[in-house]
Formats: C-alpha cells, sequence, structure tokens
C-alpha cells in the first residue's frame, strides 16, 4: 500500500506524475469539468490539530472528485480517550476508501499507516508538511519563478519538506535559521544523500542576506508553530532579524516570488508590506492546497496494490 507520509517515499518521476495530474484536475476544474475520479470513495479526515486550508482543501477536493470526505476530530473519537492508534486505523480502514490525518506526532501517522488497509495521507506532523510543498512547487511552475529557493526561519516541519522537494527534484536549497532552530540533523543528513543523486544544491546558513540574494523564490513560516505557544516569547526574541521585510527583498531575483504557508503573523516572519506585495502568488499557493491535494488522493488511487 503506498501512503503519503513524506515526499522522501517517493522518486522524482513520480512526484512529478503527482504534479502534473494536479495541473490537470485544476485545469479541468478552472473549465467547471469536474471529472468522478473518485466516485463514492470516501475520504476519512482525523484533525488532533485545528486547520483552515486543510480541512477546507481535503473537503472540497473530495466532492470535486465525487467523493465525500469525513470530519474527524480527535475529541470526538476513541483515541481521544486512549484507544491505540492500530485498533482505530483497523477500524477506519475498514469502512472507508483513504484516510488523512493532522496530527501531533509523525509516529502516529506511521503506526495508523502500518495497520490501515487504505492509503494514508499526511496532512501535518511535526516533523513533514508535503502536501503544503506540492502546492508550493505547483506555484512556483505557475508563477516561472525559476528553482533557486531560499527559507528563511525555523528549521520545522515545512523546512523539512523543502529538504525533501528539494533533494528529489534537484533544485537549490539555502536555508537560513537562527542558531539553535537548524533542521533536524537526521532529516538534512537524508536529504544530502538524495541530492547526490538528484544533483540538488543544499546550503545552510545563519546569515539571511547570503541565503535570499539572487534567490527566485523567498519563503517562510510562522516562528511559533501549534503547540510551541509557551515558547512564543523567546522565539520571537531569538528570530530577531529573521523577518522578510522589503529590504531583503531586494536581495533576491528581480521578479522572485514569495511564498507563505499560512497562517501569516505579520511583523514577525514577514513584513507587512512584503506579504500584500507578494499577495497574489500567496493565495494562488493557498488555493493550490485543493489542486495539488486532490492530484495526490488520483494517483494514490490509480497505484493501489
Amino acid at each position: 500500500m503506498r501512503h503519503f507520509l513524506t515526499l522522501d517515499d517517493f522518486s522524482r518521476d513520480e512526484i512529478l506524475e503527482m504534479i502534473n495530474l494536479a495541473r490537470e484536475i485544476k485545469s479541468e476544474a478552472k473549465a467547471k469539468i469536474y471529472k468522478p475520479y473518485l466516485k463514492d470513495q470516501i475520504l476519512a479526515m482525523i484533525f488532533e490539530k485545528s486547520s483552515t486550508r486543510t480541512r477546507v482543501s481535503f473537503e472540497v477536493g473530495m466532492h470535486q472528485l465525487g467523493g465525500k470526505g469525513m470530519f474527524l476530530s480527535a475529541n470526538d473519537l476513541q483515541i481521544g480517550r486512549g484507544e491505540p492508534i492500530k485498533d482505530t486505523a483497523r477500524v477506519i480502514s475498514s469502512m472507508t476508501d483513504m484516510a488523512m490525518l493532522r496530527v501531533n506526532k509523525h509516529e502516529t501517522l506511521e503506526e495508523f499507516a502500518k495497520f490501515s488497509k487504505v492509503p494514508v495521507i499526511n496532512g501535518l506532523s511535526d516533523k513533514f508538511h508535503p502536501v503544503q510543498l506540492m502546492a508550493d512547487y505547483l506555484t512556483m511552475l505557475e508563477f516561472s519563478s525559476g528553482e533557486k529557493v531560499a527559507y528563511v526561519g525555523d528549521g520545522n516541519n515545512i523546512t523539512h519538506s523543502w529538504l525533501m522537494l528539494a533533494s528529489k527534484l534537484g533544485f537549490e536549497l539555502r536555508i537560513a535559521t537562527p542558531k539553535g532552530y537548524e533542521p533536524d540533523a537526521q532529516i538534512l543528513e537524508k536529504a544530502m544523500q538524495n541530492a547526490k543523486i538528484s544533483g540538488a544544491k543544499i546550503y545552510l546558513t545563519e546569515d539571511i542576506k547570503e541565503a535570499v540574494s539572487g534567490a527566485d523564490v523567498v519563503t517562510t513560516d510562522t516562528w511559533v508553530s501549534m503547540g510551541q505557544e509557551a515558547e512564543k516569547d523567546r522565539r520571537i526574541k531569538d528570530f530577531e532579524g529573521f523577518c522578510v521585510d522589503e529590504n531583503l527583498m531586494k536581495l533576491a531575483k528581480n521578479g522572485a516570488i514569495f511564498l507563505h504557508c499560512l497562517p501569516a503573523y505579520r511583523g514577525y516572519e514577514v513584513s507587512e508590506a512584503v506579504f500584500e506585495a507578494h499577495a497574489d502568488e500567496i493565495f494562488a499557493e493557498a488555493e493550490n492546497r485543493l489542486h495539488a491535494q486532490k492530484g495526490v488522493m488520483v494517483w494514490l488511487d490509480k497505484n493501489r496494490k
């Protein structure tokens, strides 16, 4: 059974197949053509973390594909009262056709997938957010941005997913983080191994100007992710100087795009002026969650074992 837990589970060609499917399905949707690729299928959507884009995009996506998305809050399920993940996986996968989980711990996804009879999709975990990166890459292609990417901010699940995408597809990725906020060492090592095959160029630095200089794409994420609220004051202090503002964007390539997975906190990781100047890209990126995820789901359905 093929699951979508991390981009590291797929080859370059497989990732591009999903992207091309997403582009085709998006083109059809823009023409108000909704083919029932997943006719009468049910997607179980399990949420341990709150969501705007993930819930709306998966639910609407399944509807447009001819199926149905079923929202399941962890607080309403028996896992909220201590039922083992493996038992929940066995039950839910016996009644549905696919499952998407948005969870606190990546290990929860891995255990669910191990016992699931249907494909499992990572809607977000503490280690990876691969569906977001599929939307980001689709947006890069649409804006003909080039493939020299600068990520400025926390070495979090978004950073890890950028590492996987770049190392699989072979483009240049520069990551600028404050000292002590670097990406997970094991995930970085895996990306470096992939890069030897793909030809990707991956750099880490504490110098945001070095990272952004000449970049085609500049991207960032919140400094305080869900579950880190108690660290907010310390993180704001540690990330001082890491805001993507107008002066920093001037160092990027002329015509560079700016991406943000949202929600965005103006005045912290990005300035109001930069956000509004690049709103077209940011909200195209948000909409592309819908289309990229449809591509992923249709691909998983076509490649069931």
